[in-house]
């Protein structure tokens, strides 16, 4: 029996894992926009869903520290009507993998993100170090699927909304983010 069709299957794969592997642990990038956004390392334990980008922001022009988190997750929305209130946006958010202590400043907004619709949301999140933060939830749908955004930092609840949705808003995000949902 030949070996070569074997040989060439295990080359693939191999290519195909080291293209991966290559990709996850690749050198943090610069986000387009205004260039303040560096891109760092997805901080938080497999769970569910896969891992998904992460930025931090150290400039005045995002109210000072703020830190954005934003993955899919396909197949977790309700179909019929996508994220339709308050108590989703808290539900699947994953402000939970930053803290379990986390309360809403206030009702949610709808939002659209990348001409997906949905709802964003303050919170004050306590971190497991005892220090105070103010959090910004954000869930959209397309389809049957999800995208969740956090962004969390000192500022108040107006300044890390405006500069979580003006990184969101960016052409290379909003591209990232039509493809991962495009992804199955």
């Amino acid at each position: 029996m030949p070996r070569w069709p074997f040989i060439a299957f295990l080359t693939v794969a191999l290519g195909a894992l080291s293209g991966a592997a290559a990709y996850q642990h690749a050198p943090p990038r610069q986000h387009e926009g205004n260039g303040v956004w560096q891109e760092i390392s997805w901080p938080f334990p497999r769970d569910g869903w896969p891992a998904g980008r992460a930025f931090r922001c150290r400039t005045a022009a995002c109210g000072g520290e703020v830190e954005l988190y934003v993955r899919p997750k396909m197949g977790f929305c309700k179909c019929d009507r996508g994220v339709a209130d308050d108590n989703e946006v808290d539900r699947v958010a994953d402000l939970d993998l930053m803290s379990q202590h986390f309360a809403p400043l206030a009702p949610g907004d709808v939002v659209h993100v990348a001409d997906m619709p949905g709802r964003v949301r303050a919170y004050e999140l306590r971190m497991p170090d005892g220090l105070q933060r103010t959090a910004i939830g954000l869930a959209v749908s397309r389809r049957c699927d999800l995208l969740v955004a956090v962004a969390h930092g000192r500022g108040d609840a107006p300044e890390v909304r405006r500069a979580a949705l003006a990184s969101l808003a960016s052409r290379e995000m909003t591209r990232w983010m039509m493809a991962a949902m495009e992804e199955r």
